[in-house]
C-alpha cells in the first residue's frame, strides 16, 4: 500500500480545492509546491501591513452561487468592485467602457448619441466582418477608443500589434450604454479580507504540504508515495516539451513600498498608451480600502515567456492551440495521473472557474 492517495503538485487554487476535498472524503494526500509558498498565483503577503498581490492584482468574481458559498467556507469576502481607469497621456477615463468613457471621449450624453458616434466611426472605416484585433475594436467602440485606449495597451501586453492577433481576444470587452463602471458583470464579487495566502491555508488545514520541491526533478521517487497525481504544472513541461515548448505571455513585476498614504487613487490604473513601458500599476491597499500611512504599488511589463520565466497567460492561437491538442493526447494517455488547471490545461481560467472545474474533477473522482 502506498503512502499517499493523492500526490498533488502544486498549492495553487486547483490543488488546494482538490485536496480539501480529497482529505474530507478521508484521502491522504500530499501537496508538492517547488515555490516557497501556497496559493499559487494568487499568494498574497503583508507589507506595511497592506496585502501585496506579488503575481498581479486577482479579483474574484463569479455567477456561480455555489462557487460563491464555496469560498467563503474560508474566508469573509469584502464589497470590493473592480473600477479601472485608463491613463492615456495624462488624460483620464473610466473602464470598462461605458458612458462616462463616451462622454469624456466626445462630449456625448445620451446612449443614442453615444452608439452614432460609434456607427459612424465603424462605417468610416468600412468593417464589415472583423479580421484581427484592430478591425473587431473599432466594430465595437469606434475609431478614437480604439487609438487611445486598446491599441497602445494591447499591443504591450501581447508584443505584437493589434492587427496580428485573431478577433476573438476581444470580441467579449465589455462595452456599456450606461453609467455602470463595475468591470466585471458578476453577481457576487470582492476580495478576501486578510488575502487570499490565509484563504488557501484554510483550505489545506491538516493536509501534508511540501514547499521548495521540484516534482519534475525528483519525478520517479515522488511517483512512487502516491496511488495518483494530480499535476497542475505545464502539460509540455511535464512531457519534457518532447512536441516543442508552448508559448505564453509572461508578466514582470516592480514593486515598490512609497511614502505616502495614497498613490493614485484606485487599485488599477490601465497606461494604455505605446511609449509608456508598463501596462498597468496596482496600488493594492485599496483592494481592502486600506488606510495604512504608507502605499505598495506594482509596475506590471508585460513579456513574451521564456523558460524559468514564470508563464501566466497561455498564447491561444491556432498553431499553441494544435500543439495543445497533440500534448493532450499524451495527457489522456497517461496512466494515473489527472491534469489540471491554467497550466496543466493551458487555458486561462479564472479563479471561479478554477474552483468549478476542481469541484468537478474531484468529485468524479471520489464518486
Amino acid at each position: 500500500m502506498k503512502q499517499y492517495d493523492y500526490l498533488i503538485v502544486g498549492a495553487g487554487l486547483y490543488g488546494a480545492v482538490f485536496a480539501h476535498e480529497a482529505k474530507k472524503a478521508g484521502k491522504r494526500c500530499l501537496v508538492l509546491d517547488k515555490r516557497g509558498h501556497i496559493a499559487g498565483n494568487i499568494y498574497t503577503e503583508p507589507v506595511e501591513g497592506i496585502n501585496v498581490h506579488r503575481y498581479g492584482a486577482h479579483i474574484f468574481h463569479t455567477n456561480n452561487k455555489a462557487v460563491w458559498q464555496y469560498v467563503n467556507q474560508f474566508a469573509e469576502f469584502n464589497r470590493y468592485t473592480n473600477s479601472p481607469v485608463a491613463n492615456y497621456h495624462g488624460e483620464i477615463y473610466n473602464l470598462p467602457f461605458n458612458m462616462n468613457t463616451f462622454n469624456k471621449m466626445w462630449g456625448v450624453v445620451t446612449p443614442a448619441e453615444a452608439k452614432a458616434k460609434i456607427e459612424a466611426q465603424r462605417a468610416e472605416a468600412g468593417i464589415t466582418e472583423p479580421k484581427n484585433l484592430e478591425e473587431q475594436a473599432i466594430s465595437l467602440v469606434g475609431t478614437d477608443i480604439y487609438e487611445k485606449l486598446i491599441k497602445g495597451y494591447t499591443g504591450k501586453q501581447w508584443g505584437r500589434p493589434c492587427t496580428e492577433l485573431p478577433a476573438f481576444i476581444i470580441k467579449r470587452l465589455p462595452v456599456r450604454f450606461t453609467y455602470d463602471d463595475n468591470y466585471f458583470n458578476a453577481l457576487y464579487q470582492g476580495i478576501p479580507n486578510g488575502g487570499y495566502t490565509a484563504m488557501v491555508e484554510k483550505m489545506l488545514d491538516g493536509v501534508e504540504v511540501r514547499l521548495g520541491v521540484d516534482y519534475l526533478a525528483g519525478k520517479a521517487e515522488l511517483d512512487k508515495l502516491a496511488d495518483k497525481v494530480v499535476y497542475t504544472g505545464p502539460v509540455d513541461a511535464y512531457f519534457g516539451y518532447r512536441l516543442g515548448a508552448l508559448q505564453y505571455r509572461s508578466v514582470r513585476f516592480e514593486t515598490e513600498t512609497l511614502d505616502t498614504d495614497n498613490y493614485q487613487g484606485n487599485a488599477v490604473v490601465n497606461y494604455t498608451d505605446a511609449e509608456t513601458p508598463y501596462t498597468r500599476i496596482i496600488e493594492h491597499k485599496h483592494f481592502e480600502f486600506g488606510t495604512q500611512p504608507k502605499t505598495v504599488i506594482s509596475r506590471e511589463y508585460s513579456a513574451e515567456w521564456k523558460p524559468g520565466d514564470e508563464p501566466y497567460y497561455p498564447v491561444n492561437d491556432d498553431k499553441n492551440s494544435a500543439l495543445y491538442a497533440e500534448y493532450k493526447k499524451l495527457a489522456d494517455a497517461e496512466p494515473g495521473v489527472l491534469f489540471g488547471g491554467r497550466l496543466g490545461e493551458y487555458k486561462y481560467y479564472d479563479m471561479d472557474k478554477v474552483i468549478e472545474v476542481a469541484l468537478d474533477v474531484v468529485g468524479k473522482e471520489l464518486a
